[in-house]
């Protein structure tokens, strides 16, 4: 077997992220193992492009990463884009205790994590240690995780203010796997607004609709 670096360093990297052909007929058993992993990440190159496949306990993604190759290669089409939440919907009393703790806030910004848990299945919302908030500043701190506890939505306000990603938000983000909200008008009850993205990747996607049961807030 041919090392693809003479780097030990290099060599891990590469096996963190492995990248596969898509078989031009058949299926692929390497692919087919990094779409059922627990947690983990690589990528299949195909007639239609490079995708991400990214698995974590909450999280099914492939999607894109590049668009159709201009040159030829002999290789199968690739699968369709497709995400989901292996961990289901957030249950909506959790959105509703979010937004009681970002009015009760007001006028300052506010932060909240939901978390959950892979072995009982149960969500939870965790809310940080704080250590600066203004009406136009936030600065918080992720929660270290407990045995089995993962990340979901990382979520803050933006008082009264629009809801929308700042640069320092998009900082935040960048290294991050996870769906980040950001809620504004809270001044508005009824009339609040949301902005919304999974972040995987280095990337920022758009969803397709709230995580939380019977949202009806636009993604």
């Amino acid at each position: 077997m041919i090392d693809l670096a003479d780097d030990a360093t290099a060599a891990a990297l590469l096996a963190e992220v492995p990248c596969y052909p898509v078989p031009p007929s058949g299926r692929s058993p390497v692919i087919d193992a990094l779409r059922s992993a627990r947690s983990g990440q690589g990528l299949a190159i195909g007639q239609a492009g490079v995708m991400l496949i990214l698995r974590r306990p909450w999280l099914a993604l492939d999607t894109y990463v590049t668009g159709r190759p201009h040159a030829y290669l002999p290789y199968g089409a690739g699968e369709k884009e497709k995400a989901g939440l292996r961990c289901g919907l957030i249950p909506h009393e959790h959105l509703g205790q979010i937004l009681h703790h970002f009015r009760e806030a007001l006028p300052n910004e506010a932060a909240a994590f939901v978390i959950w848990n892979e072995v009982t299945r149960e969500f939870a919302v965790r809310f940080p240690d704080i250590d600066e908030a203004t009406p136009s500043r936030l600065v918080y701190r992720t929660p270290v995780m407990e045995a089995d506890w993962h990340v979901v939505c990382d979520i803050h306000s933006h008082g009264t203010g629009p809801a929308f990603f700042s640069t320092t938000d998009n900082a935040d983000d960048a290294h991050a796997t996870k769906i980040s909200l950001v809620f504004g008008r809270l001044n508005q009850p009824g009339h609040e607004n949301m902005a919304s993205r999974l972040c995987a990747g280095g990337m920022f996607l758009p969803l397709p609709r709230s995580p939380f049961q019977g949202d009806n807030h636009a993604a």
